[in-house]
């Protein structure tokens, strides 16, 4: 199972595996309060696509087909991801404010295929 959390929301017990999935750290929060397991910033987004989204939500259904493309390219590190989501539950940690359109949904999307 894959939850999504804000990084500014205080962590809870039934989180499980934290894991940040953004290319930058999210401002203002350290890293004791974040209580990240991992942080996979390889998972995110290009720094282009993510300029180039800008959070416009006109763009998400193309912003969702270039990441998915970018995402096509991990081979491998997908497939261990997969696993251990169905071996245990996962929080994708994010930071964008739009809690229905962004990075984390779309992976989580991508990974639930």
């Amino acid at each position: 199972m894959i939850q999504l959390k804000r990084a500014y929301e205080a962590p809870a017990p039934d989180d499980g595996l934290r894991i940040l999935v953004e290319r930058l750290w999210p401002r203002g929060v350290s890293k004791q309060k974040a209580n990240i397991d991992l942080w996979l910033k390889d998972l995110a987004p290009s720094t282009e696509l993510r300029k180039w989204y800008g959070h416009d939500r006109t763009r998400w259904p193309e912003f969702r087909l270039r990441y998915w493309a970018e995402l096509s390219g991990l081979g491998d590190f997908l497939v261990l991801l997969k696993y251990v989501i169905r071996e245990r539950t996962v929080t994708f940690v994010f930071a964008a404010s739009d809690e229905e359109c962004n990075s984390a949904a779309a992976l989580r999307e991508f990974l639930e295929v």
